[in-house]
């Protein structure tokens, strides 16, 4: 991965507004399968955790507000992509769970034994996990294929699928269509995304930096 796509993905990102607005000026409604794909690709492909998420449902609900999309259409194609992405995504981790603890670079860091703690704790948590999780840039790429990877019940997980689903389109389309276009948040829609990010990733920040430095 080259230092210029990177660049690219963080200008995506952060410049997301102005890149939708060029998507539907090319592609008319194809939009609506262009950001369809982008949250189902996000949530379902764990190779693609880069892909925006949050910053994608604030800026289309702003432009819904504009009338570039229509709210309802908008709403439901991002709760059915973010529930059959992770879906998808639980599926794969199911799959190719027990494959990981066998190969000989990945088991290094994914043995049985962790396996076997996984999926003791999503039986637990897991619930709450998958629902908070999808506040969380990256993490919510990851939470999925782990609770398929460590057999999570599917139906508990697709349960809290829905909910945290419902939740997260629900919260940042709306909060996008009521204040995207407010003059503050147009002017500094980079910074607030950016805000978002890392707001939603410090609690995975703290958790881990607990782990490192505090007792065992």
């Amino acid at each position: 991965m080259n230092l210029s796509f990177i660049e690219g993905i963080i200008s995506f990102i952060l410049h997301i507004d102005e890149h939708l607005i060029e998507i539907i000026q090319n592609f008319g409604l194809w939009s609506y399968v262009i950001v369809f794909l982008i949250v189902f690709i996000e949530t379902g492909v764990v190779i693609f955790p880069f892909l925006p998420g949050d910053s994608l449902l604030l800026a289309a609900g702003a432009l819904a507000a504009m009338g570039a999309f229509n709210i309802v259409i908008l709403t439901t194609l991002f709760f059915v992509a973010a529930v059959i992405g992770d879906s998808l995504n639980y599926h794969i981790g199911k799959t190719v769970g027990t494959a990981i603890t066998r190969n000989p670079w990945t088991g290094r860091f994914i043995n049985e034994e962790k396996m076997r703690k996984a999926a003791k704790f999503f039986n637990k948590h897991g619930g709450k996990t998958i629902v908070i999780a999808r506040f969380m840039p990256f993490v919510r790429t990851f939470v999925p294929f782990i609770a398929g990877s460590s057999r999570m019940n599917y139906k508990y997980f697709f349960t809290y699928n829905v909910v945290g689903a419902l939740l997260w389109v629900g919260l940042f389309t709306i909060v996008g269509y009521f204040f995207g276009n407010l003059p503050f948040v147009k002017e500094n829609f980079s910074t607030i995304i950016l805000a978002v990010i890392l707001l939603s990733v410090l609690p995975a920040l703290v958790s881990i930096l607990k782990n490192l430095f505090g007792k065992k």
